[in-house]
């Protein structure tokens, strides 16, 4: 297949799922053919999902996964650092090792694609970023550039010697990037590990991913297109949720009255996401155009708001405050 896209999920993060595909399918006027990438083994309701939607499947190439796990644990074996702050903190293997998985999309099933975060939402039309694929090996879209503290680690002395501040201005936050299939060979793989065996003290391992593919990209020297610094001033938007002057207006958002390609709903955890959804009424940054997307087509699922509006930074509900409202939505309030 030519063209499409690439979602990263499991039955964690369904709702935000739900709510991105139906973003797609209405902002954008061709039929995008959409592969989600499982993060790990929770799949059910993904899985249902993808069986019944028209042009959306679920990566079934265990090989595959497997793969790319194995040359993603490689190059953490070659950074004490990060594995003994995992050991520290309880964990086994590679911390977060499902966020490697989005690296089958190298070698998946479209010749280019885009790749999302599932805490994303699509509001434009995706032309603008597969049109610069034709002269570019690599697109993204986002201001990451501005802060290097979650791609690398700032404070090895080893990173000015591995990459120049110039080559550092190509960061890029990898919750949406454009490339092709086969960008990297087999042959290049393997040197990068060679690399790292030096190298990987320099890489981030709190956003292990994220530093990884901005590590391959700025090695290998591959063009990478950042929309936010080509665009014309007065066409560049931003993207993400923590910028509070965004614009709603039916179903999309405009930044200073234009609209915007994509929102990505970082730094929000997919809890507050579920609990939203389970009826908790709370308030984050740009939540009813979420709900939009998420109940688009199941409006009868909507959830019934029965308490005050509260901030998602508020705890959780006692089990007695859950016993309550689920009585009163059973019985009535009277």
């Amino acid at each position: 297949m030519n063209e499409g896209i690439y979602i990263l999920a499991n039955d964690v993060v369904f709702d935000q799922l739900v709510a991105l595909v139906n973003s797609i399918r209405v902002n954008t006027k061709k039929m995008y053919p959409i592969c989600i990438i499982p993060y790990d083994d929770r799949l059910d309701r993904t899985r249902q999902y993808a069986e019944r939607c028209d042009e959306v499947s679920l990566l079934d190439d265990a090989a595959l996964i497997e793969r790319w796990e194995a040359f993603s644990a490689e190059i953490w074996q070659h950074s004490p650092a990060a594995i003994k702050d995992w050991q520290e903190r309880g964990l086994e293997g590679v911390s977060r090792m499902g966020m490697h998985r989005r690296f089958c999309a190298f070698e998946g099933l479209f010749e280019r694609y885009i790749y999302l975060d599932a805490d994303t939402l699509v509001l434009n039309e995706l032309d603008i970023i597969f049109d610069k694929l034709n002269d570019h090996d690599w697109v993204v879209y986002d201001f990451q550039y501005k802060d290097i503290t979650h791609v690398f680690d700032a404070s090895s002395s080893k990173l000015k010697h591995v990459f120049s501040e110039g080559q550092l201005e190509s960061i890029f936050c990898a919750g949406m990037y454009a490339s092709k299939r086969n960008i990297f060979s087999q042959s290049q793989l393997d040197w990068l590990l060679e690399q790292l065996k030096e190298e990987a003290e320099i890489l981030y391992y709190n956003g292990p991913d994220q530093s990884i593919v901005n590590y391959m990209t700025l090695k290998l020297g591959i063009d990478v297109c950042n929309l936010s610094k080509t665009l014309a001033k007065q066409e560049v938007t931003g993207c993400c949720v923590t910028s509070p002057h965004f614009e709603q207006k039916n179903g999309y958002l405009l930044d200073k009255g234009v609209r915007l390609t994509y929102l990505h709903y970082i730094g929000i955890s997919s809890k507050i996401f579920k609990r939203l959804c389970q009826g908790e009424n709370l308030d984050f940054p740009y939540r009813d155009i979420f709900l939009h997307y998420r109940y688009l087509n199941t409006p009868g699922d909507f959830p019934d708001f029965n308490e005050p509006l509260r901030s998602y930074q508020s705890p959780p509900l006692s089990m007695t405050k859950k016993l309550k409202r689920k009585f009163s939505k059973m019985f009535g309030n009277g």
